[in-house]
């Protein structure tokens, strides 16, 4: 006679908006399961332990991939898992990335790029429509417009009989995890030769109000010792409390100011941002381009020879085309490194970390 396994004892959470409003901190244990992440939804969930072997895995993924030996290795490691998709928000790299990671891992994928081709057309609620998804597959991927989609995608599914594991492939202006992810890895191969990350300083420049790159990334800093962080931003796209409430808690030293000329000869790194015009409240102009935060060929001069300019894409004006020639701009590595650092992470959710391992022992 035939037993199936012994279905996990399903946690029983506070109602939605409760949930919603406990501190991030006080609820993380809420996606982790048999001691391992499970959900993905919160930069903060990444300690420096997790960073450093998330860098080291993707290294793993990433070289095994340039084989066709090590190509077929990866490709049967979840080939019998399922993906969902569900971008209901414009995306190109995420996206992509997150399907090229699949695919790295030989998972199937289906996707969903808007809610008019799904039954919420029709009236469907959107947690029927997630809890559809999860009849389907094994992880579903989101990305949202709206703040905290992600996290009740998880909250959802995490009350049911069938959990499946969610990252948060963007949510609103709030957080993009796995973009801080790939910058810490960008960040990290970039600096490997000059000690790391530990000690460096970092300018975040542009629209670092709405910006859930920038706002994830500086969450992360906290696991490294003696970062400065300098934010260059218009008066109107200045940094939220929160974040700078968050890096004195953690005695994180920043900087604010609008002279973005007198901070890029001091700084290790530049990470421009363009501003984020899908969440005006009011239209927006074609001539608010803030030039005074664009980063030129001319720059370059003024930059040290080892400063790296990073960009999570897409870009309008903030940086000139012809800076793309120079081995400082690594915007174009750092968007492929999220495909690598997507699969390691997809491949430490589902447990097959270890075999990557073996196949360097």
């Amino acid at each position: 006679m035939m037993h199936s396994e012994k279905e996990e004892t399903i946690q029983i959470y506070p109602g939605w908006t409760e949930f919603y409003n406990i501190e991030v901190s006080d609820k993380l244990d809420a996606f982790i399961k048999r001691n391992r992440l499970f959900d993905i939804i919160f930069a903060q969930q990444f300690d420096r332990p997790f960073l450093d072997f998330m860098c080291e895995l993707a290294n793993q993924v990433r070289l095994l991939a340039k084989t066709k030996l090590g190509a077929r290795v990866l490709s049967r490691l979840l080939s019998h898992k399922r993906a969902m998709l569900y971008f209901v928000q414009p995306s190109t790299r995420t996206f992509i990335s997150f399907m090229n990671a699949c695919h790295i891992l030989g998972m199937k994928a289906s996707e969903i790029r808007g809610t008019t081709t799904s039954s919420e057309v029709k009236g469907e609620s959107a947690e029927d429509t997630i809890r559809t998804f999860s009849s389907y597959v094994d992880l579903i991927v989101v990305r949202h417009p709206e703040a905290g989609f992600a996290e009740k995608t998880a909250w959802v599914l995490n009350q049911t009989e069938r959990p499946v594991s969610v990252i948060n492939g963007g949510s609103g202006p709030d957080q993009h995890p796995t973009q801080a992810l790939l910058d810490i890895y960008t960040l990290e191969r970039s600096f490997e030769h000059i000690g790391g990350l530990d000690g460096k300083k970092i300018a975040m420049v542009g629209d670092l109000k709405r910006g859930r790159t920038v706002r994830s990334l500086s969450y992360l800093m906290k696991n490294y010792k003696d970062v400065t962080l300098y934010f260059v931003s218009p008066e109107i796209f200045k940094m939220k409390d929160d974040i700078k409430n968050f890096l004195k808690k953690h005695d994180i030293q920043f900087y604010e100011t609008d002279d973005f000329a007198s901070v890029m000869p001091i700084v290790d790194a530049i990470y421009m941002t363009r501003i984020q015009k899908e969440y005006a409240t009011t239209p927006a102009k074609e001539t608010d381009i803030y030039p005074t935060f664009h980063f030129r060929k001319k720059d370059l001069a003024n930059v040290q020879s080892h400063c790296i300019i990073m960009h999570p894409l897409p870009r309008r004006y903030e940086i000139e085309v012809d800076v793309d020639k120079d081995p400082r701009a690594v915007y174009w590595r750092q968007e492929r490194n999220g495909m690598w650092i997507r699969a390691a992470l997809i491949a430490y959710l589902f447990g097959v970390d270890d075999e990557i391992a073996c196949e360097f022992n």
